[in-house]
């Protein structure tokens, strides 16, 4: 297996065999991997084809600037290989598998006298093993049965030999509520306890029929010397063995171990649906949602989908039952799509799972969009609005005892925080403490800038302050001709009074209001995202004036102290010949000297 690289010109010259391809970007970041079972004919189709190829995909093809390639000897191959490739690099415009957290496993460990514990690290040559499962629940329920049916030691001792012989360790609660029969005082040997854990590993592969015909050969055994008493334990252990695989009964028990998959899709998204099945029974079940990246088909996207999920919980099922007729054998896979039978069923039972799932997922984004929708009808309604206020803007002044004036817009898109679009203002030509002209210049300058830009204006203007404030950003509409084209209102923090432009009297709305509550989250937004930016510029100020207090070093010289050492205490603490490098000598004994006698006082 080798990788060659080759320009977009020259994709006719690729190998007609099976592999895998890589597209790198300008910038050499892989930005598409695909798998072929001819490089040369599926490489070409993204070249040669113009009709019918939608527009991510074009957009996709004009990033190209090289291709590599790793011949490899079969399809199914290249689709192990593939999906390698993409877990480690995430390419943009790969099928995204929305399912990104990790599942838990039981560990039995290498060790004398071995435990088995639940862990999503898995750490080579600890143990072995098993999983993952697809909820803690699932994980818990096998846990807890092999903890009813064996007494498996739930320590962290080293039970080494020596240790035990030398009498190091003494038994537990543990021991004498009887979950264990206290192997670290010697109580248990190590030959009997291993025969409960190799029961315990059979039932962690999901071969529940040996240890159920090992519990009834030990309840025989015991009726047979007359201990009916130890007879009736061995035989509650075989019943729980029996309810357990009976809740997960779905098919004839003949049916022994293969996967099914399943897949709905809409417009963007599909949604696949895995049972795994081992001796009749559904040993896991799960459902992913994937998003489409290049418009890909239910094919690719379910292909996709199998080798993820089959990696990700390591099944090696000789069988594949799908709910799609494959236009072509993919060779290595056993896949087939039943139309009668158990296995049909098995089908049906998969894909109702999968169009829950979907159908769920339909619900709660309708319900977000419905919410969002409906606080903004109302907010619409409260103040008496032409729109529906989706672009809301909002402003607040900071200043404290009139140092360092600054302001904030933050833009609300839908009802939610549009994070990119807030601004952070300057007050340029107000002087000392005055929010009201303040206020002017901040609503000017943005929406003169707005104008120049020619984009959107806000459907609903919010400035937090009461009359005074309102009028002040009134006045700045005014200066550029918008006054009238955007509505705008006041909202006073007190009594959360909203005031309008040229009415005396504020309008209050229902505390309860899911509307109040957004007006009051945008406000409270804004004044955030301005005192933040206050507090930055008053410590940067406050560093920066320690310096500058220092005759004879100015605003550059302390920015250049401070991008070095970055605090002044740093600056303090430093040798004369490393501030020296910095900023010359003469400037590095002032800056040293004034540090150090202020030091010293």
């Amino acid at each position: 297996m080798e990788a060659s690289f080759y320009s977009p010109e020259t994709y006719s010259q690729l190998p007609d065999a099976p592999g895998v391809y890589k597209y790198y970007n300008e910038d050499q970041e892989l930005i598409y991997v695909g798998k072929a079972k001819s490089l040369k004919k599926r490489v070409a189709s993204y070249f040669v084809k113009n009709s019918g190829v939608n527009y991510k995909t074009r957009r996709m093809v004009k990033e190209i600037r090289k291709i590599e390639i790793t011949l490899v000897n079969s399809e199914l191959d290249a689709l192990l290989l593939e999906n390698n490739l993409i877990k480690k690099a995430h390419p943009k415009y790969n099928i995204l598998l929305r399912d990104d957290k990790t599942y838990p496993y039981l560990l039995l460990t290498h060790e004398n006298f071995p435990r088995i514990f639940p862990t999503r690290k898995m750490i080579k040559g600890r143990g072995t093993y098993f999983g993952p499962f697809a909820s803690v629940k699932a994980m818990n329920n096998v846990l807890d049965l092999i903890r009813n049916l064996f007494t498996i030691r739930t320590c962290k001792l080293d039970l080494s030999p020596y240790k035990i012989a030398e009498q190091k360790y003494k038994v537990c609660l543990e021991f004498h509520i009887g979950n264990c029969l206290g192997p670290c005082e010697g109580l248990q040997g190590e030959p009997a306890y291993l025969r409960d854990i190799e029961q315990a590993k059979q039932i962690l592969k999901g071969n529940l029929g040996i240890p159920k015909g090992f519990f009834k050969t030990r309840m025989q055994e015991a009726a047979e010397r007359y201990e009916f008493e130890l007879a009736q334990r061995f035989k509650d252990k075989y019943d729980l063995l029996e309810k357990y695989q009976a809740k997960s009964m779905v098919v004839n028990p003949s049916i022994k171990d293969l996967d099914v998959f399943t897949i709905v899709t809409d417009e963007k998204l599909a949604f696949v649906n895995y049972l795994k099945i081992k001796n009749g029974s559904i040993h896991l079940t799960k459902t992913v949602e994937l998003k489409k990246r290049l418009d890909e088909s239910e094919e690719e996207m379910l292909i996709t989908a199998i080798i993820r999920l089959r990696d990700q919980f390591q099944s090696e099922s000789p069988e594949i039952l799908i709910n799609l007729e494959l236009e072509e054998e993919i060779e290595g896979l056993n896949i087939a799509t039943p139309k009668i039978g158990d296995k049909k069923h098995l089908i049906d039972l998969s894909l109702k799972n999968a169009k829950f799932y979907k159908k769920e997922k339909a619900l709660a984004l309708g319900e977000v969009q419905d919410k969002k929708s409906r606080v903004l009808k109302q907010l619409q309604a409260d103040l008496s609005l032409q729109e529906l206020p989706d672009h809301i803007e909002c402003f607040d002044n900071s200043n404290i005892q009139g140092t360092h004036p600054v302001a904030s817009m933050v833009c609300f898109l839908n009802g939610k925080p549009a994070v990119k679009e807030y601004r952070h203002y300057h007050i340029k030509t107000v002087e000392g403490p005055n929010d009201f002209a303040s206020m002017t210049e901040v609503v000017g300058r943005r929406y003169k800038r707005i104008l120049e830009e020619n984009k959107p204006l806000p459907k609903l203007i919010v400035i937090d302050g009461g009359k005074g404030q309102l009028s002040s950003a009134v006045e700045a509409l005014k200066e550029i001709g918008i006054y009238g084209k955007v509505p705008i209102i006041g909202i006073a923090k007190r009594l959360e009074e909203i005031y309008f432009p040229e009415d005396s009297y504020p309008i209050h709305i229902d505390k309860k209001s899911e509307a109040l509550r957004l007006l009051q989250r945008v406000r409270d937004e804004a004044h955030r995202f301005a005192i933040t930016f206050h507090r930055d510029i008053r410590s940067k100020n406050a560093i920066g004036t320690q310096l500058t207090a220092i005759e004879g070093i100015g605003n550059e010289t302390a920015d250049k102290l401070l991008k070095h050492f970055k605090s002044v205490k740093k600056i303090q603490q430093a040798r004369l010949e490393d501030i020296e490098v910095v900023v010359g000598k003469h400037r590095a004994e002032k800056v040293y000297q004034a540090l150090n006698e202020k030091s010293s006082d």
